[in-house]
């Protein structure tokens, strides 16, 4: 599992690569903690690196999403891979948060 991190206008985004499962997902969730304690307020999460995600994925997620909502932000994803994305749209994340087809849409949209 591989994490980096870049900013694009005013969106901070988290790319992983590998799978977000049991393993790895305190990794993430501490990678993604770092950028909400530093005030960061709009996290977009790069999923097209991601082969597999368990239900510990979704909990990543989903407490991520409630952080920056806390704080006034959101959460976005893009490029969710077809069973990655399957899943999401399964557990109903389609409805509380945006899913993008690739990184670019994402900033094209937030931009607007």
């Amino acid at each position: 599992m591989d994490i980096s991190v870049r900013k694009s206008d005013q969106i901070n985004i988290v790319s992983i690569a590998g799978s977000i499962d049991a393993l790895t997902a305190d990794q993430i969730t501490g990678c993604i903690d770092e950028r909400i304690n530093s005030g960061e307020k709009h996290l977009l999460l790069d999923l097209s690196g991601v082969e597999f995600m368990s239900s510990a994925g979704l909990r990543v997620i989903l407490g991520a999403l409630k952080a920056l909502r806390k704080q006034g932000g959101n959460l976005d994803i893009a490029g969710a891979q077809a069973g990655v994305e399957r899943v999401l749209k399964m557990s109903g994340f389609s409805r509380i948060l945006k899913i993008y087809d690739n990184v670019d849409n994402a900033i094209t949209h937030h931009n607007v």
